[in-house]
Formats: C-alpha cells, sequence, structure tokens
C-alpha cells in the first residue's frame, strides 16, 4: 500500500559513489534532498579494488575537490598508502593513486552525509519513478513510501538486474551479495529507455597471515606528504607497503585448462566486459606470448586480514582460483578469503543524456554512474557531482554547468558519453584527452575553483586562499620575466653542475629556468624572492613557465574549439530536410541531438562533409523556416 512520506527539491537513488557526490552536491546548493539506499551498510562501498585514482582518474578527484566536492576529502583521511605516479614524465601524465582502508572510507563517507544539513539519508528500495507529462516527479519504494520531489537522480551503480557469475554458479545478486535492483530496471525499459548488459568482475581475496612476502617485492608509499584534496592539512604518516608479485607458465597452464569451465568462454557471461581491465583467464588468453603478468598484494585496511590480488580477476570455479593462487610466488600456502567472481548488470545507452546528465526522455531525471556504462569509482564520483549540481541548480531555477571538454577531465568523460556512447564499460585515459597539457593534476584548483565558487561550492575562505594563490603565480612569474642573470661566477657554477652551457651574455630569469637541466629551486638560488613561497605556488610558475609554448598552443586550439561550440543548434532542428546530409549522419545526428557544431562533429559516422554542410545550413538561416 502506497503512503505520501515526504516532499523534497532532489532525490538521489543509491549511495555509491556517484550517488554519495550528487547528494552532498545538491544539499550545498541549498536543495532539500533526499538519498534513498538499498542498504545503509553499503554507503561509499568499494566492492572491487579499495584504491582511489590513477592515471587521469587521480586527475578527476582533484578536479572533484575543485569544484567542491568530498571525494578527495575522503580519501585524504581514509587512506592506507598514497603515491605519486609518473613523477620521471611530464606533468600532463602524473596521476596520484592512493590505496584507501575500505572500511573507514565507508564510514567517513557516512559520517559526512548524515552530518550534511539539507541531506536527509534513508535505507529503500526504489521500485518505480513518478513520471507525468514526461517529466518526473517522484519515486515509490518498495514498501509503499511515495516521496515526491522536483528533480531525481539516478546512481544504482551495478545493481540494476545485477547478476553475480562463479564459476558454473549464476544468481541474481548486487555486488558482495547485496540484493539487486531488478523492478527499476524493468520499469526503466516501460518508459522506454534503451538499456544495455555489461560485465565486470573482482578478484580472490586472501588472508595475510598466509602470504610469504619474502617471496614478492615491496612496493611502499611516497616519503613526503600528499594529499588530492586542497584543503588536506593533516597527513597520515604510517602507511602500510602493497606487494609485487608475478603470475607463471604454471598459472597459465591451469588457465587454459578451464577454460572450458570459464564463464566468460562456455557463454554463461553475456555482458560485455571492460577491455582495459579484463579478467586474468582474458590476459593469458589474448596475450598468451607473456610468460608472467603482475599481481599486486593490496591490504583492504587497518583492521583486517584481507588483502586484494589486484591483476587476478577472474569468475572461473572456486576450487580453480584456490589452485591458480598457490602457483603465485609468495601465496604457495595462501588461504582464500572470497572468490573472484562477474557480476552481470544493465546500464542505459548514454546518448540518450543530455550533457548536463539529463535524460532526453523524461525531464528533470538525471543518471550518474555506472548506469551510464562507466567502470571505476572516479568516473562515477565525477558524473554523481556534476548531476547531483545540475539536480540541484534546476530544483533551486538557477542555469545547469557544463564543463567542456578543455576545461575538465570530468568534461571529456561526459562529453564522450553523451556524444559517442560506449559499447564496453567506459575507463577514462590520459590518452582521450586532446587538451590533457592543460588538463594536469597540478592545476585541477586553477581551472575549477572559480567555476566551483561561482554555482556556491566552495567556502569564502578557500576561494581567498585561492585567489591568494592565483596572484603569487602571477607576480612571480612577472618577476621572473623582468630579472636579469648576469655571468658571474655563481651563476656560471649553477649551470655547470647541472650540467648546462654556460652563459655568454645575460639572460632573463624565466629563459633560464626554460632550460630543461634548470629548476625553480636552481633560480631561486640565484635570484631569491622577497617573500616565501609555497612549494604548490612555484611548482605552477616552474611549469606555466618551462612549458610556456606548449600550452599556449593547447590555448589556440580551445579558442577554436569555442567558436565551433558557441555555434549552436537548435533543439527543433530537422535533419531530413537537410537534403545534402550523408545517411548515415542523419541518422547519428537525430539520435545524440547535439547542442553544438562541436559536439556534432564529434559523433562517430559524422564526417566533415556532413559538419560543413550543417554549418552553411545554420549560416543561411534555413532554420527559422523548419
Amino acid at each position: 500500500m502506497q503512503y505520501e512520506a515526504g516532499n523534497y527539491d532532489v532525490i538521489v537513488i543509491g549511495a555509491g559513489h556517484a550517488g554519495c557526490e550528487a547528494g552532498l552536491a545538491a544539499a550545498r546548493l541549498g536543495a532539500n534532498t533526499l538519498m534513498l539506499t538499498i542498504n545503509l551498510d553499503m554507503v561509499a562501498f568499494m566492492p572491487c579494488n579499495p584504491s582511489v585514482g590513477g592515471p587521469a582518474k587521480g586527475i578527476v578527484v582533484r578536479e572533484i575537490d575543485a569544484l567542491g566536492g568530498e571525494m578527495g576529502k575522503n580519501i585524504d583521511k581514509t587512506y592506507i598508502q598514497m603515491r605519486m605516479l609518473n613523477t620521471g614524465k611530464g606533468p600532463a601524465v602524473r596521476a596520484l593513486r592512493a590505496q584507501a582502508d575500505k572500511y573507514m572510507y565507508q564510514h567517513e563517507m557516512k559520517k559526512t552525509l548524515e552530518n550534511q544539513p539539507n541531506l536527509t539519508l534513508v535505507q529503500g528500495m526504489v521500485e518505480q519513478l513518478i513520471v507525468e507529462d514526461n517529466t518526473v516527479k517522484g519515486v515509490i519504494t518498495k514498501t509503499g513510501a511515495t516521496y515526491t520531489a522536483k528533480t531525481v537522480v539516478v546512481t544504482t551503480g551495478t545493481y540494476l538486474r545485477g547478476e553475480i557469475i562463479l564459476g558454473e554458479l549464476k544468481y541474481s545478486s548486487g555486488p558482495n551479495n547485496q540484493q539487486p535492483s531488478i523492478r527499476l530496471s524493468e520499469h526503466l525499459q516501460e518508459l522506454g529507455f534503451d538499456l544495455v548488459r555489461f560485465k565486470t568482475g573482482t578478484p580472490p581475496r586472501v588472508n595475510s597471515h598466509s602470504i610469504d612476502y619474502s617471496k614478492t617485492e615491496i612496493q611502499p608509499g611516497d616519503d613526503v606528504p600528499r594529499a588530492f584534496s586542497y584543503e588536506t592539512t593533516k597527513y597520515i604518516t604510517e602507511q602500510l607497503p602493497c606487494w609485487l608479485t608475478y603470475t607463471n607458465e604454471t598459472t597459465h597452464q591451469i588457465i587454459d585448462d578451464n577454460l572450458h569451465r570459464s564463464p566468460m568462454y562456455s557463454g554463461m557471461i553475456k555482458g560485455t566486459g571492460p577491455r582495459y581491465c579484463p579478467s586474468i583467464e582474458d590476459k593469458v588468453v589474448r596475450f598468451n606470448d607473456k610468460p608472467r603478468h603482475q599481481i599486486f598484494l593490496e591490504p583492504e585496511g587497518k583492521n583486517t586480514q584481507e588483502v586484494y590480488v589486484q591483476g587476478l580477476s577472474t569468475s572461473l570455479p572456486e576450487d580453480v582460483q584456490q589452485e591458480i593462487l598457490r602457483t603465485i610466488p609468495g601465496l604457495e600456502n595462501v588461504q582464500m578469503m572470497r572468490a573472484g567472481y562477474a557480476i552481470e548488470y544493465d546500464a542505459i545507452v548514454p546518448t540518450q543524456l543530455w550533457p548536463t546528465l539529463e535524460t532526453k526522455k523524461i525531464k528533470n531525471l538525471y543518471t550518474a554512474g555506472q548506469i551510464n556504462g562507466t567502470s571505476g569509482y572516479e568516473e562515477a564520483a565525477g558524473q554523481g557531482l556534476m548531476a547531483g549540481i545540475n539536480a540541484g541548480l534546476n530544483a533551486t531555477g538557477k542555469e545547469e554547468l557544463i564543463l567542456s571538454r578543455s576545461d575538465a577531465y570530468i568534461g571529456v568523460l561526459i562529453d564522450d558519453l553523451v556524444t559517442k556512447g560506449t559499447n564496453e564499460p567506459y575507463r577514462l585515459l590520459t590518452s582521450r584527452a586532446e587538451y590533457r597539457l592543460l588538463l594536469r593534476h597540478d592545476n585541477a584548483d586553477l581551472r575549477l575553483t572559480e567555476i566551483g565558487n561561482d554555482i556556491g561550492l566552495i567556502q569564502e575562505e578557500r576561494y581567498k586562499m585561492f585567489t591568494d594563490k592565483k596572484k603569487q603565480i602571477e607576480q612571480e612569474q612577472n618577476r621572473l620575466k623582468e630579472i636579469i642573470l648576469k655571468p658571474n661566477e655563481q651563476v656560471q657554477t649553477v649551470i655547470r653542475e647541472q650540467g648546462g652551457s654556460e652563459l655568454k651574455d645575460g639572460i632573463k630569469a624565466a629563459d633560464l629556468l626554460r632550460r630543461p637541466e634548470m629548476n625553480y629551486k636552481h633560480i631561486q638560488l640565484l635570484a631569491p624572492s622577497d617573500i616565501a613561497l609555497s612549494e604548490e605556488v612555484t611548482e605552477q610558475v616552474e611549469i606555466q613557465i618551462k612549458y610556456e609554448g606548449y600550452i599556449e598552443k593547447s590555448l589556440q586550439q580551445v579558442d577554436r574549439l569555442k567558436k565551433m561550440e558557441n555555434k549552436k543548434i537548435p533543439e527543433n532542428i530537422d535533419y531530413d530536410a537537410i537534403s545534402s546530409l550523408a545517411t548515415e549522419a542523419k541518422q547519428k545526428l537525430k539520435t545524440v541531438r547535439p547542442l553544438s557544431l562541436a559536439q556534432a562533429s564529434r559523433i562517430s559516422g559524422v564526417n566533415p562533409a556532413d559538419i560543413s554542410i550543417l554549418l552553411v545550413y545554420l549560416e543561411q538561416g534555413r532554420i527559422a523556416r523548419v
């Protein structure tokens, strides 16, 4: 029996990584927000690797923080190891990665949600949306509770019609044997949404006491303080190491001998899995020339003996998993505490979304996270933040926010999803970003804090610190561009020690800094600043001066793109009336319904000739007569 349970501005369905960011963002924007989750004990749960960050993904976490989101702050409070990756490479590919204490991460996020003003957290399974005149009005739970709202955000992760597959065993379940959401998936189809079936998986977990670490290689965290959040001032000093070992030919032979029992190869698994995170059986088959594969042993927390066997994701039967584990150096006598498994789930085709993450079919309904076809906590959180921001802005009568591809990796992620779609679980990679030199770990605040402040997610004190930092960077750059260093003994000695060519004439400090062998510390020796500058400021000064030419070229490309982005395509355009367009282009344009010429140019199947025809059509003003 249904009953009226409450009225809100925003309702968020789900409390995973997307749901947490969505609920917090909406509430912090002043919207009265309700979060509904199947199980309150699973808030911010990490069903796969308990880690945050890595290439591209780590930059997303920094962007979430720069906009006023929570993931960076939460991992900074709960990590057991933190490392900066790719430190030997250029700044565009550096990224932070942290191993999380799985249970502390959940606990801290739940505490944050419970203490957030304007946010109500309730356990309940949503089975149906209330839709009138193609506009969402609320939700109905399994117990009959009816909640009404101005906007709704669906962040159901891998729970939609979830099925766990382990060897010959297959059963209905969400991740980690939680209740699946079956009726809501059916309801979305009834509303006319196209769904696809995707698959992901996890490796086994083993008991740390049963590992012989002497046969593995230690992987310690960095010995310098690191943080994702720009607000973090306290750093965790007691870190736990991870450990590296490898599979071998015996491991691979056991997998080959049991492929007939693998759900992936028997036909039991129907969903499409992530190409960039393959199972161990897939790796052995696809890369059969490789004698070994890396296996990382990663602790799941300070107060548990469970260790995550990274690199051994599998859905092979339990007995085979145990046999495989014991062929790996250090794991000869290992005790498997949980078997790995695959999970299949429903996702919506993301081309059914606007760049705001509002659905095209149902007004005021947003989706975010793995329901949109992505993989990874960071991709989910980035979408959740944007969906929560837009649902909150919409509910309070304000203009919504769209990040461009040149603004953030989050902009790349969402644009890829809504413009190109995906035929497999989407993973963010640095190679997906054409402006990756601009989208760096170190400058997320310079790119996005202004935006976060404008919409109301950045507090005044933090914004003042940001503007002070920005001013110091500019002043120091200008100072180094004005100071002339003469070829005296001190200058020549510093240059010689770094293996550089001695000066023949005076040189601007900024020009000397551009030399590959020189860094800011060398310049500081020769031309010290009158004021103490933070490492964040000096890092920006060095990067912006050293890479000035490359950055300028990227900015010129962005300016050219913006001209196309500013060429808007009206919603009422009739592509069938443009006779010169190719048939495939018409079909794709009608499906995606791009908002600008730039977005149209990124649609697969729409070629440059089609864009030229569309541009002429728009410029002739014929749209007014359509």
